[in-house]
């Protein structure tokens, strides 16, 4: 059965509003429409700190119409239309946070250069959009041109270089290169340290990342306490309805979970979860995901009752903020399922297995080593139907896909 990658998740990509932050400049002039676009923008940025993101995005479309009156090119323009993404971004509108992002590319690109630090922030912010929906190809050169460019312009020991270290090696960390994040995490770790000392809230992204990272290796001790000191660090610095914090206490509550501490779990979610919905409202992408962990809390409890309207839930938020046919989707179908058949709902298991092996299928190939495991969970459902040829069938199908991955396998290594 596919299973959602719960530890190793990034629960935000990291340092996205670094860069791309709201900027309120003291003007020489004082002309209406500069009044209006500095009223709209510090509104805005007072929104955004107080997590009040629709509110925030009103302001901001007020400031771009104002920042238009300056001109195509002009420096307050990018500026909004970068913060704008962000707050988009914040709300799981990734399809015109993306448009606005590669928007604010180009006009940065021909006002200021390729090498300019505010060309390094729209790339951050368009791979962040990538990297959300799984585009990891496409996000993968736009970090690594940032990151060259912030060592280049500002030092190898800069804080927004250990933002642009964090940034890759949240990348890596979702394409399961563990060594390549793992170092870069590192790395960031000693320069926020160095620069801002141990209980700044920049320190507590990273070492959240790295606590992440260390639990998806088996390194437990140092997963504790990477993530008790994270979330130490913004329950002391943050409001107690703050997004970020409710990241925390869900990477936490997640790797207690991991380790079958389910009663230290469940508090943490739950608290998690209601932060999530207070501030992000109740069907955006970060509620799912812990909807998911807190529904797979109740699972592994038993309490099919409890996991079954969670998991539910997460279903369809995920279904339509990314699509019906997400590889998301896939796992939070095969999840639900499981969930199915544990209260001996058979035909309904079996709908939302083929559903997702269709997903799987259509996203993954045909013979991707993935399918594998889906398929075997679906024949365990189809004997306990009494399908015996249909689970023999598909048993089957899944032996020859290892066969021929592990040949493949061989020849390379041979090779």
């Amino acid at each position: 059965m596919l299973k959602s990658n719960r530890m190793s998740i990034a629960k935000s990509f990291a340092s996205l509003f670094a860069g791309v932050v709201i900027l309120v400049l003291g003007l020489g002039t004082a002309s209406a429409d500069v009044i209006e676009w500095n009223d709209a923008m510090n509104s805005a940025a007072r929104a955004v700190k107080e997590s009040r993101f629709a509110d925030a995005e009103r302001w901001l479309r007020t400031a771009i119409k104002e920042a238009q009156k300056f001109g195509p090119e002009d420096r307050r323009l990018a500026e909004s239309l970068s913060s704008l993404a962000s707050v988009l971004y914040a709300q799981g509108n990734y399809a015109e946070a993306g448009a606005l992002f590669k928007r604010v590319l180009l006009i940065v690109e021909k006002t200021q250069g390729p090498q300019h630090l505010r060309v390094a922030d729209a790339l951050t912010g368009l791979a962040g959009i990538y990297h959300v929906q799984g585009q990891y190809a496409e996000a993968e050169p736009l970090l690594e041109r940032a990151l060259a460019i912030r060592e280049k312009v500002l030092g190898p020991e800069h804080p927004d270089v250990a933002g642009s270290l964090n940034n890759l090696g949240t990348l890596y960390n979702s394409q399961g290169k563990l060594d390549k994040a793992d170092g870069l995490y590192r790395r960031a770790l000693v320069i926020q340290e160095k620069v801002y000392g141990p209980q700044h809230l920049s320190v507590a992204a990273t070492a959240s990342n790295l606590g992440l990272l260390s639990s998806a290796e088996g390194k437990t001790a140092d997963a504790e306490r990477l993530l008790k000191q994270a979330l130490l660090i913004r329950e002391a610095a943050l409001e107690a309805a703050h997004p970020d914090l409710a990241g925390s206490l869900d990477n936490l509550g997640t790797f207690y979970f991991s380790q079958a501490r389910y009663a230290e779990a469940e508090p943490l979610l739950k608290r998690a979860l209601a932060i999530q919905e207070k501030v992000r409202g109740p069907e955006h992408l970060q509620v799912a995901l812990t909807l998911g962990h807190l529904g797979a809390l109740y699972e592994a409890e038993g309490n099919a009752a409890k996991a079954e309207p969670l998991l539910g839930r997460a279903l369809a938020i995920w279904e339509k903020v990314l699509g019906p046919e997400h590889i998301q989707v896939a796992s939070a179908l095969s999840s639900l399922a499981w969930i199915y058949q544990v209260e001996g709902k058979y035909n309904q298991a079996e709908r939302l297995l083929k559903r997702s092996l269709e997903i799987q299928e259509k996203v993954l190939g045909p013979k991707a080593p993935e399918l594998a495991l889906s398929l075997d969970g679906y024949a365990a459902l189809l004997r306990k139907m009494d399908r015996r040829t249909d689970a023999e069938e598909t048993e089957t199908r899944a032996q020859t896909i290892r066969a021929e991955h592990t040949a493949a396998s061989s020849i390379k290594r041979n090779n």
